[in-house]
């Protein structure tokens, strides 16, 4: 072959080879390769086959193929001049395809395409071969050649890293999107599931607690039981459609300007009796004045219950629990520090995920879904602030709050049209 055609060759097939890295689709990805394969090698027509998981070869991609006709006809691996090349990793130039025992004569019987002459290679990841790069009828009646050989095996070494690239990048997309299908399911049944269950639970509510105002004290402490069983499943169905709300960003804020520090007086005082009754200290270090903050009222409350609660359930007898606020000049930090049994290092980073429970969920003492957090999570950075954590196992835990003072403008609309989402 003349050096100059020889060069231009290389120079195309380096070419070819940055837009083949470049496609990630993968039928646009084989149209192009047969193409070039086909322009390279003087051929009439090129056609890449793929190995497939019953065993035989099929058509992907072919040049003389606008209709798809190939795609329905499989090409046995054991008998078949593709199968060869796929099975020994050998390239094959047949100069007279219609006295080769190998010729797969079905092919062009199906589709009305005479095959006289064709080369092929094998296509090739490391020790894997996937599939063969065929070209057939050299033009001008002529002959392939080593050089034809070459030039393919070069080309269908790239095509292969291509085609597989595209291949993952296809497998990620598509359980992407069955990921995303799986997510919207679960989100539209905890809707639905939490907006079933929140009218019977009322009514249950409602006469539980007429009926406690009518009944003594012996048979009260049984509906009591009762009352809290059936206001611990409002708190979860509550969670639960607070974590969609923050899923699908349809959490808004309803800013209103309130004292801080008497919302946490009054958090405190709701779990006193829950403390005193697990031998629980519950203290408060409150600043001596108003610590007035532009938020959403009921979702920093949201926030208080789960770290308080958090802080109760996970500390032993005989422990404390501290709540502290400290302002700052354009924000205010919420402390929620008990001496439970902590968390270890290597937990720290994923006690912000959704249902994630430092516990074994066979094993744990401790109740609960393992969305109190993630809530605290995306509620705090809904409001602009972020939450963070210390903790030292057997020692306790300290959660950190800090929220800023006023919500900006931004945050507020963002919030508004449900653009803001938990990370």
């Amino acid at each position: 072959m003349d050096e100059k055609i020889q060069l231009q060759r290389l120079e195309r097939i380096l070419e070819i080879s940055r837009e083949l890295t470049s496609t990630v689709s993968l039928e646009p990805l084989l149209h192009k390769i047969v193409q070039v394969a086909a322009k390279l090698t003087g051929g009439e027509e090129a056609s890449i086959l793929l190995l497939n998981r019953a065993g035989d070869l099929r058509f992907q991609a072919a040049s003389g193929d606008p209709a798809g006709q190939l795609r329905d006809i499989p090409v046995p691996v054991d008998d078949s001049i593709a199968g060869a090349v796929l099975l020994s990793g050998e390239s094959a130039i047949i100069s007279d395809t219609l006295s080769e025992p190998r010729h797969y004569k079905v092919v062009g019987q199906r589709i009305g395409l005479e095959t006289y002459s064709l080369l092929a290679v094998p296509l090739q990841i490391k020790d894997r071969r996937i599939g063969v790069l065929e070209v057939i009828n050299k033009q001008g009646g002529g002959q392939f050649s080593q050089e034809d050989v070459e030039t393919l095996t070069t080309l269908a070494a790239q095509a292969a890293v291509a085609i597989e690239n595209a291949r993952l990048v296809g497998d990620l997309r598509r359980a992407y999107e069955q990921l995303g299908e799986l997510d919207k399911l679960k989100s539209d049944f905890i809707a639905i599931a939490s907006h079933e269950l929140r009218t019977p639970l009322s009514l249950i509510l409602l006469y539980a607690a007429m009926i406690r105002e009518q009944i003594g004290d012996a048979e009260g402490q049984q509906l009591d039981a009762v009352l809290r069983a059936a206001m611990r499943l409002r708190h979860i169905i509550e969670t639960m459609l607070n974590l969609r709300y923050l899923e699908t960003g349809q959490m808004e804020l309803v800013l209103e300007r309130f004292d801080l520090r008497a919302e946490v007086r009054d958090a405190c005082e709701e779990y006193e009796a829950i403390a005193g009754s697990s031998g629980l200290v519950l203290a408060a270090d409150l600043p001596g004045k108003e610590v007035n903050i532009l938020a959403d009222r009921e979702k920093v409350r949201v926030v208080l219950d789960n770290l308080i609660s958090n802080a109760v359930k996970f500390t032993p007898s005989g422990g404390q629990v501290q709540i502290s606020l400290a302002c700052q000049s354009d924000s205010v930090e919420i402390a929620v520090a008990d001496t439970g049994i902590g968390i270890p290092l290597e937990e720290l980073n994923y006690i912000f995920d959704r249902f994630y429970q430092v516990e074994d969920h066979m094993t744990r003492r401790h109740g609960g879904m393992g969305l109190g957090l993630s809530i605290v999570k995306g509620v705090v950075e809904l409001h602009g602030g972020r939450v963070s954590v210390e903790s030292v196992p057997d020692r306790g835990s300290r959660f950190m709050v800090l929220l800023p003072l006023s919500v900006s403008g931004e945050q507020a609309a963002m919030s508004a049209v449900g653009q803001q989402a938990v990370s």
